[in-house]
């Protein structure tokens, strides 16, 4: 078992222990039922939270780079589509699981309609609809009518910036892949579960185009050895995918992740596309936990030295962005083939006995392998055992020490006199009263910061997606302004059709543009603000924690300094210093997540309706013109201004829709997120507040209940306290003991 696992369990023992301990103290005659339900409470919650704590790895790199190889490489098994098809839209997240399951989740009809009625906007084919009605992929004219009109459709318009056309790539595979999903698709979302012999199901849909389109996550569960439980590790697109689309939705999953492996194939070097792409992480701020993995095709290099010179050539040119960077070079698909749960054809076999025999290439890729896998446990390792668990470890550790000195109190009081044990309460009583003075205090201090951040986290936001001056809608709006692509002239007849077929066109360029520009310039300036904000507020909370953490100390030593002075010995080792779980294990534990970055542009038919609309006005003009015998501007003049006004309308549309959807990622960001974050944080700093207060609480009433009971009731409460106190030493043993295993691996 692996080292996280083990300390988990060991977690969840001690846990349970505590739990045990709880239930027997209220077993206890005349013992209140609500005096350990605070602590209580933080022990039942604690699995649900240790079972949330993943650790996200993010596995990036342009298209055929061997992305999926090298997963399945680490998994030992070929699980994943390998040479899956460059449209696909999907982010596949592995987990560990006790069988194989891919669970797929696909969209609603409602969600295919919404994107294919996106595609049609300004759709060139005239006539192809018979009706104004919503559309609905699920009618068969509907399905006729797309499949007639793009066939209609030129090469030049099925093309758009040297890539095919992604709307007519979209319109084209839901269409084609309507029967074999009708069964599937629903009203809402859908999940299916291939398991066991039907696992490699999954793969038709993963690496087809036209059943990919129809999915929006894929998260398989495997249960491989080389996968560790509580870490997801996620199969991204092609960073260099042509559809802006994907990098936004790896985007989305970069926010969440822990680690990024990025993969660069040797065939090629470093590209480009991976310059921009790795420019785009460090401009959202996320660049430091990254390795890089050089995946070397054996067939490609000649000799050692030829591979050397291109590691060094790759080390070089990511230095200029990542000063030091971690490389590593090795085959993904000959430590693939070489797992033994991997059953090799025969033209794989043929593959394998030749790569044996370049024993310097596969003996550096085996040498490589292994300092990867040594770094890569190391970094996740080190992180989930030190902050994931060590936290869990400390708040059960502050419970104990509670219900130790409880204990201990108890067994005091019930070994004196009546007058002793009298004055022994009055004198806890006191302090108590201290403590929940400092507690009020604490509460407002609390209530008071809330309200203080909320309010200057809602003016950063409304600031930086401000309309007139933020600089995320200024720099939209000037690119929108000053883009060029839409002035295209008018190729064939100078009609209607002639001006509907140049206004898709220069739109789809226009579009693309848009999108990338969005993804590559402005979403990474959106996610190293909310990063930004994240750790305001935890440096925030920090603040409010540090003075009073100190004055729990105080209070604490003071209550210690009292019960020694009336001769009550009790566990010195638990101090009560407050410190919250960084913001991205808060994150985890809550389930609170960023707004996602992915939108589709809504565009609306205005944009075509105003070109044709300007077109139809100023031929009537130039008709009148005709019949008062005036001059008549030529038609070409006529369709010219028909497309400069309908470019303008477009460009309009476009900002507004623009502006209206930052508005809503806007507030989404605050109220669904930073706001909630704050409260979280509010609520989970009154919890540990509460738990290291309770140091101080004794149940004094059921105390004095248990002065005035009977020989037998003393006797049997004794008892009870006795056995208590023997398993809190024991559990207190275990603690120590998987407080000395973290260390070692901190």
């Amino acid at each position: 078992m692996d080292s996280y696992n083990y300390l988990k369990d060991e977690i969840l023992k001690v846990n349970q222990d505590i739990l045990a301990l709880i239930s027997k103290a209220k077993s206890m005659p005349g013992m209140a039922e609500s005096s350990f339900n605070d602590w209580e409470k933080t022990c039942r919650g604690l699995p649900i939270q240790i079972s949330e704590d993943i650790i996200r790895v993010a596995v990036v790199g342009p298209i055929k780079s061997g992305k999926s190889t090298f997963l399945n490489s680490m998994l030992k098994g070929d699980y994943l589509k390998r040479g899956a098809g460059v449209v696909t839209s999907i982010v596949t997240r592995v987990r560990s699981g006790d069988r194989l399951r891919a669970n797929l989740f696909f969209k609603s009809w409602d969600e295919v309609n919404l994107e294919m009625e996106q595609a049609l906007v300004l759709f060139p084919s005239q006539g192809w609809r018979k009706n104004n009605m919503k559309f609905d992929i699920r009618h068969e004219d509907e399905r006729r009518h797309i499949q007639t009109a793009l066939k209609s459709l030129s090469s030049e318009q099925l093309i758009s910036q040297d890539t095919r056309n992604r709307n007519n790539v979209l319109l084209t595979s839901y269409i084609k892949g309507f029967d074999s999903v009708y069964d599937i698709i629903s009203s809402d979302d859908t999940t299916r579960h291939y398991e066991e012999n039907t696992f490699a199901e999954h793969k038709r849909f993963v690496g087809n185009e036209e059943l990919a389109v129809y999915l929006k996550d894929v998260q398989l569960e495997i249960p491989s050895e080389g996968l560790d439980g509580n870490i997801e590790i996620a199969d991204c697109q092609g960073s260099d995918s042509s559809n802006p689309m994907h990098l936004a939705m790896i985007q989305d999953y970069l926010l969440l992740t822990h680690l990024i492996v990025y993969v660069v194939s040797s065939r090629t070097g470093l590209r480009q596309a991976d310059i921009r792409f790795l420019s785009i992480i460090k401009k959202m701020g996320i660049l430091d936990n990254i390795l890089f993995v050089i995946n070397c095709d054996f067939s490609e290099h000649e000799s050692m030295e030829e591979l050397q010179a291109l590691v060094s050539k790759v080390q070089e040119e990511l230095a200029l962005i990542k000063p030091e960077p971690d490389v590593y070079t090795f085959s993904a698909l000959f430590n693939l083939f070489s797992s033994p749960l991997i059953s090799l054809s025969e033209k794989d076999q043929l593959r394998m006995l030749q790569w044996k025999t370049e024993e310097e290439l596969t003996d550096f890729s085996v040498s490589e392998t292994e300092r990867f896998e040594t770094t890569f446990d190391l970094k996740l390792s080190s992180k989930r055992d030190a902050i994931l668990l060590k936290n869990h470890l400390e708040r059960l550790n502050v419970i104990l020490s509670g219900i130790e000195n409880w204990i201990g109190i108890n067994q005091d009081i019930l070994a004196r006199d009546s007058q002793s044990a009298q004055e022994l309460l009055h004198k806890l009583n006191n302090h108590q009263e201290r403590v929940d003075q400092m507690k009020t205090v604490l509460k407002t201090t609390i209530t008071g910061a809330v309200t203080k951040i909320k309010k200057k986290l809602s003016a950063d936001v409304n600031r930086f997606f401000d309309v007139h001056s933020g600089d995320i809608i200024q720099n939209i709006f000037e690119f929108i302004k000053n883009y060029k692509g839409l002035t295209k002239s008018v190729k064939g007849k100078a009609d209607l059709t002639g001006v509907s077929r140049t206004m898709y066109l220069g739109y789809q360029d226009f579009k693309q543009s848009l999108d990338k520009f969005i993804t590559e310039d402005i979403n990474p300036e959106v996610i190293r603000f909310v990063k930004l904000q994240e750790k305001e507020i935890g440096k925030y909370f920090g603040m409010i924690i540090k003075p009073y953490s100190a004055m729990l100390i105080d209070t604490y030593d003071e209550y210690i300094r009292l019960m020694k002075k009336l001769g009550v010995s009790l566990n010195t080792e638990g101090q009560p210093a407050i410190g919250l779980p960084d913001m991205e294990t808060q994150m985890q534990q809550t389930g609170l997540n960023p707004p996602k970055l992915v939108t589709t542009m809504h565009y609306s038919a205005k944009i075509k309706t105003a070109a044709i609309l300007r077109l139809g006005v100023y031929s009537l003009q130039r008709n009148l013109k005709k019949l008062l015998k005036k001059p008549a501007s030529k038609r070409a003049e006529v369709v010219r201004q028909a497309l400069s006004g309908g470019i303008q309308q477009m460009k309009r549309e476009t900002l507004k829709s623009v502006v209206e959807q930052l508005k809503d990622y806007r507030e989404n960001l605050k109220f669904a997120f930073l706001l909630k974050l704050v409260e979280n944080s509010a609520e989970n700093l009154s919890d540990l507040m509460l738990d290291r207060f309770q140091l101080f609480f004794t149940d004094l009433a059921a105390v004095a209940d248990r002065l005035d009971s009977t020989k037998a009731d003393k006797q049997r409460t004794s008892q009870i306290l006795k056995e208590m106190d023997h398993r809190t030493a024991e559990v207190k043993g275990s603690i120590g003991h998987l407080r000395r295993r973290i260390a070692q691996t901190d």
